[in-house]
């Protein structure tokens, strides 16, 4: 019996995809979460065998939520995603993420995954896998993602500096730097080119 724990801020698409694979023969949706910090404490409770995780969770994101409970946990993960962004396979893939599919994928198709990851195997969506193989290269470095990262809540200069243990002094810096690398007028725009290209 391969036991699963399925994560999606979305209620009606996570009860729908835990009843579905609850029909699948040998598997067991044990939990079921509604953000990334639940689908961590989650895993820690039931040590299921899969992890089905939305990408786009709140608080953090399904990422995050991926790489904690893989440095806890054998539970292995697979990363469902509306916005199939090249970048982010790739820092999934260095996570240990195990599976990469988009919500598009029929539950069917989700069910043999999870039976192809359950062992051992890895599977990511082809035309993802396409993509990340054109994609560019991050101009810019880990703090400039740091404080767009933070940036894209909406948080003031002085609340990043205070998120980020950075004066904010250094924290406009960061920003202006960023800014300047991508060709946009506004922090706000940085971090949404970053996230749109999956960097962040």
């Amino acid at each position: 019996m391969i036991k699963l724990l399925i994560a999606d801020d979305e209620d009606l698409l996570r009860g729908a995809l835990a009843a579905l694979l609850n029909l699948e023969d040998g598997m067991d949706v044990v939990a079921e979460a509604a953000t990334s910090t639940e689908a961590v404490r989650l895993a820690r409770t039931h040590r299921p065998d899969i992890a089905v995780l939305d990408l786009e969770m709140p608080p953090a994101d399904g990422l995050r939520a991926a790489t904690e409970i893989r440095a806890e946990l054998p539970t292995r993960i697979i990363l469902v995603t509306r916005h199939a962004r090249p970048a982010v396979l790739r820092r999934a893939l260095a996570a240990g993420v195990s599976g990469f599919v988009p919500k598009t994928t029929p539950a069917t198709k989700l069910a043999e995954i999870i039976r192809d990851v359950a062992a051992g195997r890895r599977y990511v969506d082809p035309d993802i896998a396409a993509s990340a193989l054109t994609e560019n290269e991050c101009p810019l470095t880990e703090r400039e993602l740091e404080v767009l990262r933070a940036s894209r809540t909406g948080a003031s200069v002085n609340e990043i500096a205070a998120q980020v243990h950075l004066a904010s002094g250094t924290v406009r810096n960061y920003l202006s730097s960023a800014m300047a690398k991508l060709g946009v007028a506004s922090r706000h725009a940085a971090a949404h080119r970053a996230w749109e290209e999956g960097w962040i």
